[in-house]
């Protein structure tokens, strides 16, 4: 009886603990973590998120934000105004034309080189991507099987974050003849990459 009584005190203050756990760390933690550290399964988990989730929506400051497989604790973006007088330094970005265009082309397109980002947009990107690292919206991924390795770029986490995506997938999609041109674009790099190697690459590149 002891036993059945502490599993329920445990059942309820599950989506508690969730909360401190997130709201201490501040940042996104995965869901198979959250569940190793509460020694619960994650459908459990996420029964308890799901009522954190009827909770918030009923009133309060704070959100949930669901990133891939992880979640955050995230102020709800009606109050961001407030949060503005008294943070010492919020961030806020300030993106240029050319920093989002090639920032579209590596969500869309990734993984990707610097030399494919500008064979699509005919310039230098260099700034554009030296500032999209800088506000953490891009990564470097890996290098593609060429000549010279070539970096790869992918987004980040807190792309969607800032984009307000759970997921790569949730993104809008392209209109068809631009996910067209994008698609013969990114095969011809690749078959040219392919020719210069001598091979076949072990990257492939799509929508």
């Amino acid at each position: 009886m002891e036993d059945k009584q502490q599993e329920l005190i445990d059942n309820d203050t599950l989506p508690s603990a969730i909360e401190a756990i997130l709201f201490t760390l501040g940042s996104a933690v995965d869901i198979k973590r959250l569940a190793e550290v509460t020694e619960r399964t994650e459908e459990e988990v996420m029964q308890a998120v799901s009522c954190l989730e009827d909770k918030y929506a009923k009133g309060g400051g704070v959100m949930l934000l669901h990133i891939n497989d992880s979640l955050q604790l995230a102020t709800k973006t009606e109050f961001y105004e407030y949060l503005v007088k008294v943070a010492n330094a919020p961030k806020s970005y300030s993106l240029s034309d050319a920093a989002l265009e090639t920032l579209s082309i590596i969500a869309y397109k990734q993984p990707v080189t610097r030399l494919q980002i500008e064979h699509i947009r005919g310039v230098s990107c260099s700034h554009a991507i030296d500032k999209l690292l800088e506000y953490d919206l891009i990564e470097e991924i890996g290098r593609l099987n060429a000549p010279g390795r070539p970096l790869l770029f992918g987004t980040t986490d807190e792309f969607l974050r800032c984009f307000g995506v759970k997921s790569l997938s949730d993104l809008p999609r392209l209109n068809p003849d631009k996910e067209e041109d994008f698609r013969m674009q990114a095969e011809a790099e690749v078959r040219k990459e392919e020719f210069m190697s001598g091979g076949d690459n072990t990257v492939k590149v799509g929508i």
